[in-house]
């Protein structure tokens, strides 16, 4: 890879859907939350938040691809690829186990936490393949913050997923800047 494109506008859009839905799940969490709100309006937040930065990493890695030829473009396509095989086998196992535990809770639980695994890995192999030790370092936090969230107690879940997830992803969008902002004035 010649040169590591600009992941600001999607480590800055992630970040704040996961501050921000994420956080509105901790608040409206339980039966004494601390932010009372109808259950659909944290969901809306979150997904709303994660649609529009899916639209905008889209938008980055298309950019990024064009022109990409050889090695590089086929990098790309199979890193694209890598999301729909890494989601549809958490869909799998999640379906698995919440039918098979007969268990509600399986969905609440690993919906969050897995996606954070997931996308982890997903960074952990894009680092990799761009030689990238931004990105590889948010997908190592992003993986390990978001299995060990698991290990929390109610609301306690959503707030390591706002604040370790989505807190990563700021700073990510942070160090970016100064990257690219370094390598333009080099």
């Amino acid at each position: 890879m010649t040169s590591l494109p600009n992941n600001l506008p999607s480590y800055v859009s992630f970040g704040l859907a996961l501050l921000v839905g994420y956080g509105a799940f901790a608040l409206a969490h339980g039966a004494d939350p601390i932010l009372p709100t109808p259950s659909a309006v944290p969901a809306v937040l979150l997904l709303g938040g994660l649609l529009t930065a899916v639209t905008i990493t889209g938008v980055v890695a298309a950019r990024a691809q064009r022109g990409a030829r050889g090695r590089d473009a086929v990098i790309g396509k199979m890193l694209a690829a890598s999301w729909l095989v890494g989601f549809g086998a958490l869909f799998l196992i999640i379906t698995a186990l919440s039918t098979a535990l007969q268990e509600q809770l399986v969905h609440t639980l690993l919906w969050p936490t897995g996606s954070g695994l997931v996308i982890g890995l997903l960074y952990l192999a894009g680092g990799v393949a761009h030689r990238d030790l931004l990105q590889y370092g948010l997908g190592a936090w992003l993986a390990v913050t978001s299995s060990a969230a698991l290990f929390l107690q109610g609301a306690n879940v959503y707030w390591a997923l706002a604040l370790a997830g989505g807190g990563a992803y700021l700073v990510a969008a942070a160090l970016e800047q100064r990257r690219h902002t370094g390598a333009a004035a080099v």
